[in-house]
């Protein structure tokens, strides 16, 4: 709909009435949706004095966009906002919703306004539920600039969209908002007649409860203010007891097969690979809270044991073993308390990637030349005639040497002194490390000396 409430070709009277309607009596975060780019609260590196989107606007050369950011970061209204600001007419489709019938009804209707000189913004929330073939109508259109495409999305709009639109395209990343861009939302909501302007005041510890509880999602902030207030009297004072029982349990924002997902997973195992346990055990209460699969975090432990802890304290390896047995085991709740203990063990235990460098290394060697075959001696020699060829033959036994090993290098031939494995001085390791100096003889000078 276009602005001053009137219908839009594609849009009819009711449907326009009723959006007009929903504007001055639906909740309080639909009616104050900012209207200009000074009510739109946080995002500063979009929209500051020196923001893109700011100057692309006061330039009138906005480009075709996606809005890329958490629920509650105010995608939409921008939309509405740049539309509104270079006189664009605006139309909206919901990618749950739409067909390609739909998308290309809504090109014809920007044809049909490009001859008379109006402009479009087609906005389409939640972009990624697009389908190829939807997504593929609207390619022309963006390439021709018959529409300024504006699309809008939670995940991540380079693993989610087709990477031709992603190409003409613009990403523009919006952050959960600031606790202080959320204040002066909460503030602007109290004096705003579209708000509740002259209806109650809000105690400055109901003020914090609310910042709080609403993560960084505006709307969650005014829907939870216009909650808690509901239950108090005209004149009367929004405290955190009322917002509180507005609120109920806190709504954790944490998606197991979105952005949220993966961004927490990655700071937990990055936590407990930077040996911060007080990290690593916010991250896996985020997961669990969320509703993470347990078994998911497990393995990610399991994991972290072997690639970031290895050898420099190869207990981390039994610990995260036996945590995931116990997750099966006892199950949640109580198994929170097995993944809180295998994730500090692995936090504060030494950290070693050696086991990781070295299987890398052998791996890209395979990759580029091929494998190689074993020395004959290390063939096998149980087959019939085998022998004939050789293999075996002059296989040395190490429990049959005085030393108990076989010096030299058991690579195939090209590759002896290749070296994949070098081990760190930390932990245990440090142990293996000497250790395997000796084996290799890098550090004596006699070649008979017992290397234990």
């Amino acid at each position: 709909m276009a602005r001053g409430g009137k219908p839009q070709p594609g849009q009819d009277l009711f449907g326009a009435m009723v959006e007009d309607r929903l504007a001055k009596t639906g909740p309080m975060a639909a009616r104050m949706r900012p209207r200009s780019l000074e009510e739109i609260a946080g995002q500063p590196a979009l929209l500051g004095d020196e923001g893109f989107l700011r100057r692309a606007i006061a330039e009138d050369r906005v480009p075709s966009m996606i809005l890329y950011g958490p629920p509650g970061s105010g995608k939409t209204t921008m939309a509405r906002v740049v539309a509104n600001t270079t006189r664009a007419v605006f139309e909206e489709l919901s990618a749950t919703q739409a067909t390609v019938a739909d998308v290309r009804a809504a090109l014809q209707r920007a044809r049909d306004r490009a001859v008379s000189g109006s402009r479009t913004v087609l906005f389409i929330d939640e972009i990624h539920r697009f389908n190829k073939s939807q997504q593929d109508a609207l390619l022309p259109a963006v390439e021709e600039g018959l529409v300024t495409l504006v699309g809008a999305t939670t995940e991540n709009p380079y693993y989610e969209v087709n990477s031709a639109l992603v190409s003409r395209m613009r990403v523009m990343v919006l952050e959960p908002l600031a606790p202080e861009a959320v204040t002066a939302l909460l503030d602007r909501a109290l004096s705003d007649e579209r708000g509740l302007a002259g209806r109650v005041s809000l105690a400055p510890e109901a003020r914090d409860a609310l910042v709080s509880r609403a993560n960084g999602d505006a709307r969650s902030a005014l829907n939870l203010l216009e909650a808690a207030a509901g239950g108090v009297a005209d004149g009367g004072t929004v405290t955190v007891e009322d917002v509180m029982a507005a609120g109920g349990g806190r709504a954790v924002a944490y998606d197991r097969a979105g952005d949220a997902h993966y961004d927490t997973i990655s700071a937990f195992i990055k936590s407990m690979r930077a040996s911060d346990p007080d990290a690593a055990v916010y991250y896996l209460a985020v997961m669990l809270a969320g509703g993470e699969d347990p078994k998911f975090i497990a393995r990610r432990i399991i994991v972290a044991a072997s690639e970031d802890v290895g050898n420099a304290d190869p207990m981390a390896l039994n610990v995260a073993t036996a945590a995931s047995r116990a997750v099966e085991f006892v199950g949640l709740p109580e198994a929170r308390i097995n993944l809180a203990q295998a994730a500090i063990y692995v936090a504060l235990a030494p950290k070693s990637d050696a086991s990781y460098r070295a299987i890398n290394a052998a791996l890209a060697k395979v990759e580029a030349e091929g494998a190689r075959r074993p020395p004959l001696a290390l063939r096998d020699a149980s087959r019939p005639n085998a022998r004939h060829f050789g293999h075996g033959t002059s296989y040395v036994n190490p429990h049959r040497t005085p030393q108990g090993f076989v010096p030299g290098s058991l690579l195939p031939e090209g590759l002896e002194g290749e070296r994949f494995y070098t081990p760190t001085d930390r932990g245990p390791e440090g142990r293996m490390s000497e250790r395997l100096r000796r084996l290799r003889g890098d550090d004596r000078d006699d070649a008979d000396e017992r290397p234990f």
